[in-house]
């Protein structure tokens, strides 16, 4: 027997911004989701270096998420040498979890690139994809995706719980046209970012001074 599914949002989250909180709290209440564990990764494979160090990613997270009870933040990517790939993740937590169903929150453009992942096939053997769409972001009706959807695609978030992995969610969420690397830019510019994230990680970010000296 199952227990209720926990959700997985990765990311580098540099830095968390309410972009990445909305979506979170809007999908773990649809999907009556018991946990939301957010997994900073520590080097991404498939993206640029990140700016701020893996300490002060994970202390701006912590801070975002403390008031929230149902969010936690597990920081296992970070101590793993080597890129961050998902499905080494997966695995740890499968051993910890065997019989709670895994939700993996991915935004549009992290799903159409999901071939790419590393043993992406293995992924759909560990969790659910539950793939977070905004408006203007359009499926793939042919290729490799388009086939995934269809041979796996649920309506039923009831359907996340019933089973530990294998089905893909795809639900619109609030747009908020937040970026990390705008607001790294910002930071770079001199420029204010008064509500696109919270105050407490704004004086995280202003006291480490880890953006002063970064430009995209």
């Amino acid at each position: 027997m199952t227990t209720a599914a926990i959700g997985l949002f990765g990311g580098s989250f540099d830095p968390v911004h309410y972009g990445h909180l909305r979506t979170a709290w809007e999908l773990m209440q649809l999907l009556q989701l018991q946990e939301l564990r957010f997994l900073p990764c520590g080097t991404p494979p498939l993206k640029v270096p990140n700016c701020a160090t893996a300490e002060q990613r994970l202390a701006m997270l912590q801070e975002a998420t403390r008031e929230y009870p149902q969010f936690s933040v597990d920081a296992r990517e970070l101590q793993r040498n080597g890129p961050s790939y998902t499905v080494e993740t997966l695995i740890d937590l499968r051993r910890e979890l065997p019989d709670t169903p895994f939700c993996l929150i991915l935004g549009m453009d992290a799903w159409l690139s999901f071939p790419q992942w590393q043993r992406w096939q293995d992924i759909l053997d560990l969790t659910h994809i539950v793939v977070a769409h905004r408006p203007g972001c359009e499926l793939e009706t042919k290729g490799l995706i388009a086939e995934l959807m269809q041979e796996r695609q649920t309506n039923a978030a009831a359907d996340l719980h019933a089973a530990l992995a294998g089905q893909i969610f795809v639900h619109e969420v609030t747009q908020l046209e937040i970026s990390s690397s705008a607001i790294r830019q910002l930071y770079a510019d001199g420029l204010g970012v008064d509500f696109l994230l919270p105050a407490g990680v704004r004086e995280l970010i202003k006291e480490s001074g880890c953006y002063d000296r970064f430009s995209d």
